[in-house]
């Protein structure tokens, strides 16, 4: 069996035991113990990630699918897109994995830049990539935590074209934005094609058959096709904006 074919089952093995353990029947002090703990790990999470990412000048967040194979056009495009962000004074935070968070903190290396991987612990698919600088690659074992660090310290999002991974950082900053929770910043999406049937989608459906949306809404991302559109797109925001931290 491949380990693209095993991937599917380790996956499988790892629910059905999680979903076991939460049926299980367990005593009160159990509970209490278990929540106990996770609380300090949670608070440790966050002690070391906003110490190691205090210490980073701006930078701007890279996201894509960890599937994109180092031969892909998207793989190229994000170490561009990385590469001219350097050239710009930003450094590049990514999710530290394979794929396009590889190909922007390979750029981001290559510019001589800061090159930030937040890397998540899986069952499977992610390993911290080789291009990340050796004080800021952080692991996290809460998604929430990670999130947290990659809004409070991104001064933009770059979005390549990904899977549900991605769009749920996209989703939760365009959420954040459009709720006031944090200050603007750029969201850049990077990809006409791959995007435009999502747009579409919102426009047509949520927007104006449902209303779900405002228009308004609509104008909290900007679409591209290069990374000079890209990195524009970031530098325009700024000549408008002054340049701050969220939160």
């Amino acid at each position: 069996m491949s380990k693209q074919e095993k991937a599917p089952q380790k996956a499988n093995d790892h629910h059905e035991r999680r979903i076991k353990n939460a049926f299980k029947r367990k005593g009160w002090s159990e509970v209490k113990a278990n929540d106990s703990w996770a609380i300090f790990k949670i608070m440790s999470e966050f002690v070391e990630g906003f110490e190691a990412m205090q210490r980073i000048r701006p930078c701007v967040s890279i996201f894509g699918s960890a599937r994109t194979a180092p031969e892909a056009p998207e793989y190229k495009l994000a170490e561009e897109i990385a590469f001219l962000l350097t050239g710009h004074g930003y450094g590049v935070i990514t999710g530290g994995g394979p794929g396009i968070m590889e190909a922007a903190n390979k750029g981001a290396q290559r510019g001589g830049g800061t090159s930030v991987g937040l890397n998540i612990e899986l069952p499977f698919e992610q390993e911290p990539n080789p291009y990340i600088d050796k004080e800021k690659s952080l692991n996290f074992d809460y998604f929430f935590v990670r999130k947290v660090m990659f809004i409070k310290y991104s001064q933009g999002f770059i979005v390549l074209p990904g899977g549900f991974g991605t769009m749920d950082e996209l989703f939760e900053a365009l959420t954040l934005i459009q709720t006031q929770k944090i200050a603007r910043f750029p969201i850049i999406l990077v990809g006409r094609k791959y995007w435009q049937g999502l747009l579409d989608w919102i426009k047509s459906t949520m927007e104006d058959k449902y209303h779900y949306v405002n228009p308004v809404d609509m104008d909290l991302f900007s679409v591209v096709d290069n990374a000079e559109e890209a990195v524009a797109a970031i530098d325009g925001f700024y000549s408008k904006y002054m340049l701050k931290p969220n939160f």
